[in-house]
């Protein structure tokens, strides 16, 4: 069962980052037909994998084994929101970011 969860958080990352099956384990230096087993909770996988899923997914690899992220819970979602940005649009969230930020100190 755990695999089975694994691979269904694998699976969900990989397409929230749009990236096809071939796409993802060509980034990670796997087979595809790995990753689909992987995906399917058929297979397990070593750390150095988990590690490569993991950075390649922009997750930690506590997200991928236990489906939560001690450190940076939601993180993953705004990573990914952030990668499609064109640069004027990073530059604009950038500055709000900087007076929210600069408000936090404030209140």
């Amino acid at each position: 069962m755990l695999n089975k969860e694994i691979g269904e958080r694998i699976r969900e990352l990989r397409e929230i980052h749009k990236y096809t099956r071939e796409n993802l384990a060509e980034k990670i230096n796997i087979s595809a037909k790995f990753l689909y087993e992987i995906e399917k909770g058929k297979k397990g996988f070593s750390a150095k994998t988990l590690y490569k899923i993991s950075n390649a997914l922009s997750v930690s690899s506590d997200y991928i084994m236990l489906g939560e992220d001690i450190d940076s819970r939601g993180n993953e979602k705004i990573i990914c929101m952030l990668e499609k940005l064109e640069p004027k649009q990073t530059s604009r969230i950038q500055d709000i970011l900087k007076i929210l930020y600069e408000m936090c100190d404030v209140i």
